[in-house]
C-alpha cells in the first residue's frame, strides 16, 4: 500500500493537471498547428499515465494511454487530429475526474467504456494503422516470442543504470549500450501491454495501491524526463499514411458520479530548481493555515481594544506600544493573507471546456474569452465562486448567445462571444461575465414576473428598464418555456445572487437589446478580515462594509422632501433617496434638526441612510450571526468592535423599507 503522503501528492497534481487540460484541449481543436499546445496536452496525459503507473491505477493508465498514443503519432506527423477525438479527450477528463477521486477515497478505480477508449483510435481501420517501431525487441523475447518477467525487467534496469540515478548517461558522452526512446517503449509494452505495471498485483491489492516490486518514484520520474522529452514514445518511421475520413464521433459517455473532494491543499508549488532550493518551498495544509488566519483575527480584535484603551487612558508609553503592536499587525495579517491567495484562474481554467460541451449540446457556435485570470483571491472565495460563475456561463451560451444561423441573419458573426475577466479594485475584486448575444427584453420579464404572481400589477408598472433586469433574481423566476439539462428549471439566479451576497459581495446586470448582457460580480479579497465604517442607531453599533461606502454627510433635516411616502435629498446633481436606519430597525425616529447621512452603493444607484453617528472606520473579523437574528434579511454577520461590543454587519443590498 502506498504512503498517504504519495498518494495525495498525486491526487493535487493530478487534479491541477486535469483543470488546466480542458483548456488545453479547447485551444488545440481551435489551432492545431499549435505545437507547443499539442506538446502540452501530450506531457499532461504522459503525467498522469506515468503517476497512475506507479500506484497501479490500471483504468486510469488505459485511458490515458489511449489518449497518449495518439498524439504522440501526431507529434511525429504520422496522424492528424480529428474531430472525434477532441470529443473522446474531452469526455475522458470526467472519467479521469472520477479515477482520481476513487484513488483519493481508496475506491475501486472505474474503468472507462471500450467505445471511449476506441474513440481515440488515430485511424479508421485498425489494422491499416502503423505498427510501432521497436529496434531491439528481440531484447525482450525469448526464441519463443515469450516475454520478460517483472524481474528480469528490474535486472534488465539495474545493468542499465547501475547504482546510478537513470539518465545520468544521457548527455553528449553517454554509454552507448542504454537503449532509446523507441526500445524503452517496446520493452514496456511488450512487459505489460496496456495494463499498467504490475497489473497482475493489483488484483489482490486496492486498485490505488502499487505492487511492492516496481521501481521506485525518483527512479521511475527521472526515466520519464530522460526518454521521453519532446519526442513521441514509439514514433514510427515517416511516411505512413494520413488519417482518412473519420467514422461519426462518438456519443456522449457519461462518466460515473463523482464524489465532492475536498477543498484543495494549498502550498507553494515546487520549483524546477538545484535540489538546495526545492527545500525552500513547503505544502502546508489548509487547515493549519485556517488555524493562523483565525488567531491573527483574535489578534486584530486585541490590537482594536487596546487602541480603543490607548484614546481613553492618554498614556504615552502605552501609545508608543500600541503604535508598534498595530504595525506589526498589519503586516502579519498581511503576509497570512497573501499566503491563502490563489490566482482566479484556477476557476477560470474549467470554463473553456464548459463553454465548448454547453455549446456543442446546444449546437451553438461560442468562443470563450478569459481576461485578467492571474488576479488572485482569498483561496476560500475561489472555491466558493465555483458555482456561480459555471451557472452565468451557462447561462450566457443557452439564454444569451443565439444560433448561427439566426446570428448571420442579423449580420452577426457565426461564433458568438463570452468574456470573462477579473480585475483587483482596491479591496476587491470584480469579475463580469459578457456575451454579444440577444441581450434581455426588460419588458418580457416585467410580464413574465407579474404573470407568475411574482410581482403585483401596480409594482411591475413602476419598474423602470434597469429594475426590470434585477427581477431575474427573484426566486422561482424563468423566461424557458421548457425544462432543459441546461438551465430553465425555475432556479438558479436567485441561488446566484444569495451566493454572492453571502460571500461579502453584489452582482448587478446591465443588458441592450440585439448586443449582449454583462453580469458584474464584486466580492471581496479576503471573507476573514473586512474593513467597516461603524455607525450608531437606536443605541446599537452597526457595521457597514467600507466598500459600499460613497461619502458621509450632513444636512438640515428641514430640507428633507417626501415622494410617494419616502423621503428624499435634493442635491445639486441628483435626488438622493433617504432611509432611516432607526426605521427600519423599528425603533422610533430621532428628534434632531440635523441628520447624518452615510451615501451607500447598491448596484448602479445610491442612497443616505440615516445614522444617529458615525464612528469611524475599523477593520472587523467576521463571525456567524446570533442564532436568532440567522435567515433574518439585511444582516450579513455579527464581529465584535474595540470597545468589547457586539455589532451587527449590515447587508447594503437588503436594506429597504419594510
Amino acid at each position: 500500500m502506498q504512503a498517504p503522503d504519495i498518494v495525495a501528492d498525486f491526487v493535487l497534481e493530478a487534479r491541477e493537471l486535469l483543470d488546466d487540460l480542458g483548456g488545453q484541449l479547447v485551444g488545440l481543436e481551435q489551432t492545431p498547428d499549435d505545437r507547443e499546445r499539442l506538446n502540452a496536452v501530450f506531457r499532461a496525459f504522459h503525467t498522469l499515465k506515468g503517476g497512475a503507473g506507479f500506484l497501479g491505477a490500471v483504468p486510469l493508465v488505459q485511458l490515458c494511454h489511449a489518449a497518449e498514443e495518439t498524439l504522440g503519432m501526431v507529434r511525429a506527423g504520422q496522424a492528424a487530429l480529428l474531430p472525434r477525438h477532441f470529443d473522446a479527450a474531452q469526455q475522458s477528463l470526467d472519467w479521469l475526474q472520477a479515477m482520481v477521486d476513487a484513488i483519493e477515497y481508496q475506491d475501486t478505480v472505474p474503468s472507462a467504456p471500450d467505445a471511449l477508449i476506441a474513440g481515440f483510435a488515430p485511424y479508421d481501420a485498425p489494422a491499416a494503422a502503423p505498427a510501432r517501431a521497436a529496434p531491439k525487441a528481440a531484447a525482450v523475447a525469448d526464441a519463443d516470442g515469450a516475454m520478460i518477467s517483472d524481474d528480469e525487467f528490474e535486472a534488465l534496469l539495474d545493468q542499465l543504470h547501475g547504482d546510478s540515478a537513470p539518465g545520468l548517461q544521457a548527455g553528449p558522452h553517454a554509454d552507448p549500450g542504454m537503449i532509446g526512446d523507441d526500445e524503452f517503449e517496446a520493452l514496456l509494452d511488450q512487459l505489460h501491454g496496456d495494463a499498467a505495471p504490475g497489473a497482475a498485483a493489483a488484483a489482490t491489492a486496492p486498485a490505488w495501491a502499487a505492487p511492492a516490486d516496481m521501481i521506485g518514484d525518483d527512479e521511475f520520474e527521472a526515466l520519464l524526463d530522460q526518454l521521453h522529452g519532446d519526442a513521441p514514445p514509439g514514433a514510427a518511421p515517416a511516411g505512413t499514411p494520413s488519417a482518412s475520413a473519420a467514422p461519426a464521433a462518438p456519443a456522449p459517455i457519461a462518466p460515473p458520479p463523482r464524489r465532492a473532494p475536498p477543498p484543495p491543499a494549498a502550498g507553494a508549488a515546487q520549483a524546477a530548481a538545484p535540489a538546495a532550493e526545492r527545500e525552500q518551498t513547503v505544502r502546508v495544509d489548509t487547515k493549519r493555515l485556517d488555524v493562523i488566519v483565525d488567531l491573527v483575527g483574535e489578534l486584530v480584535l486585541a490590537r482594536n481594544r487596546l487602541k480603543t484603551l490607548r484614546a481613553r487612558l492618554r498614556d504615552e508609553d502605552l501609545d508608543r506600544a500600541v503604535t508598534t503592536l498595530d504595525n506589526a499587525t498589519a503586516r502579519l495579517q498581511g503576509a497570512v493573507m497573501r499566503t491563502r491567495m490563489q490566482p482566479v484562474g484556477k476557476v477560470f481554467s474549467r470554463f473553456p471546456k464548459l463553454a465548448r460541451d454547453v455549446a456543442r449540446a446546444l449546437d451553438k457556435e461560442v468562443d470563450l474569452d478569459l481576461v485578467g485570470a492571474e488576479t488572485e483571491l482569498d483561496r476560500n472565495l475561489v472555491e466558493a465562486l465555483a458555482d456561480p460563475l459555471i451557472h452565468l456561463v451557462r447561462n450566457a451560451i443557452d439564454h444569451g448567445i443565439e444560433t448561427p444561423a439566426l446570428r448571420e441573419a442579423t449580420g452577426k458573426p457565426r461564433a458568438g462571444r463570452v468574456r470573462l475577466s477579473a480585475q483587483q479594485q482596491g479591496d476587491y475584486v470584480g469579475i463580469e461575465i459578457q456575451d454579444d448575444g440577444a441581450g434581455i427584453d426588460p419588458e418580457r420579464l416585467r410580464s413574465k414576473a407579474r404573470d407568475k404572481g411574482l410581482i403585483d400589477a401596480e409594482s411591475a408598472a413602476r419598474l423602470s428598464a434597469e429594475e426590470c433586469l434585477n427581477l431575474i433574481f427573484l426566486a422561482g423566476f424563468s423566461t424557458r418555456d421548457e425544462v432543459s439539462d441546461i438551465s430553465g428549471r425555475g432556479v438558479g439566479m436567485d441561488v446566484v445572487q444569495s451566493r454572492i451576497r453571502e460571500l461579502g459581495g453584489q452582482i448587478q446586470v446591465t443588458s441592450e437589446l440585439g448586443r449582449g448582457s454583462r453580469f458584474s460580480l464584486r466580492v471581496p479579497l479576503t471573507l476573514a478580515i473586512l474593513p467597516t465604517l461603524l455607525v450608531h442607531a437606536a443605541g446599537d453599533a452597526y457595521a457597514l462594509p467600507l466598500a459600499r461606502v460613497q461619502e458621509v454627510l450632513h444636512a438640515p433635516a428641514r430640507t428633507v422632501n417626501w415622494f410617494d411616502g419616502r423621503a428624499a435629498l435634493d442635491r445639486r446633481s441628483h435626488t438622493l433617496s433617504l432611509l432611516d436606519l432607526r426605521h427600519w430597525l423599528g425603533r422610533p425616529a430621532e428628534d434632531t434638526t440635523l441628520l447624518t447621512i452615510v451615501v451607500l452603493q447598491r448596484g448602479d444607484t445610491r442612497f443616505g441612510l440615516v445614522v444617529d453617528e458615525v464612528r469611524g472606520r475599523e477593520e472587523v473579523v467576521i463571525k456567524p450571526l446570533p442564532k436568532a437574528l440567522r435567515g433574518l434579511p439585511g444582516y450579513a454577520g455579527a464581529t465584535l468592535i474595540g470597545d468589547g461590543r457586539l455589532a451587527l454587519i449590515l447587508d447594503v443590498d437588503a436594506l429597504r423599507l419594510r
